[in-house]
């Protein structure tokens, strides 16, 4: 392979991840600043070298779980938890203490950009692996990931995002939000690569992930909303005290 199709299975790769970044960023009334949306992505490529390492470790330790984990799901669980561990702390290092993250709907901004970072980088490594099969068998397989497992990424990180907005009205719960967050971020993305294996007939399984993704889309629509809405209703009963006590 030369660097011609090496930098084309790359582009590729990157694509759906750029796809949803630009679709979620729109949801944004005040857009971030770019180098902060660019560097919270390149954390969440990096990082999932992290969760890479913690998933070999695991099957090292549980060696038959290589062979077949949907047998127990203790890897797909695992994985999940890794996986969704690192995005956040993808995002606690570059955004959590920087002045720019200002708003609630922020935290869901940069969790799904770390996400489709952390995607991407999990794309990239699958289009280099297929490619052997063919370019035919490579793009079927990017289609299903570009509405499957990318946009899974986006929308797990959006619920633990979800979780840290809702912190930003009740800080003594910080901690508890977070953790809750991770629940759910974990479980919907266990029961999506769960679905996905978990049947005998590959159809029904994609069917079944398909829908949650659908499902999983339509709350993340509907939690941005209800987050600007807080942060709206915030701000105009803070104006409204100012105004009284002056």
């Amino acid at each position: 392979m030369d660097f011609t199709q090496a930098g084309i299975l790359v582009a590729v790769g990157l694509a759906p991840s750029v796809f949803w970044l630009s679709f979620y960023l729109k949801k944004d009334c005040h857009p971030e600043p770019k180098h902060l949306i660019a560097n919270t992505f390149l954390m969440g490529i990096i990082v999932s070298l992290i969760a890479l390492a913690f998933q070999y470790l695991f099957l090292m330790v549980n060696p038959t779980e290589a062979y077949m984990p949907e047998e127990t799901g203790s890897f797909f669980l695992w994985a999940a938890f890794v996986e969704e561990f690192v995005k956040f702390m993808a995002v606690w290092i570059i955004i959590l203490r920087n002045p720019e993250f200002d708003e609630p709907v922020d935290a869901m901004i940069y969790m799904i950009t770390a996400g489709l970072g952390f995607a991407a980088a999990e794309n990239i490594l699958v289009m280099f692996r297929v490619i052997s099969d063919g370019a035919s068998a490579a793009l079927g397989v990017w289609a299903l990931r570009f509405m499957g497992a990318v946009l899974l990424h986006a929308l797990s990180c959006a619920v633990l995002g979800y979780f840290l907005a809702i912190s930003w009205f009740y800080q003594h719960h910080r901690k508890k939000l977070i953790v809750i967050g991770f629940i759910m971020a974990t479980l919907f993305h266990f029961a999506f690569n769960t679905f996905l294996s978990a049947f005998n007939s590959q159809f029904i399984g994609l069917l079944y992930s398909t829908s949650l993704l659908v499902i999983m889309a339509f709350l993340v629509a509907v939690l941005f909303d209800k987050i600007r809405e807080r942060h709206e209703q915030t701000l105009t009963r803070e104006a409204g005290l100012e105004l009284s006590s002056s």
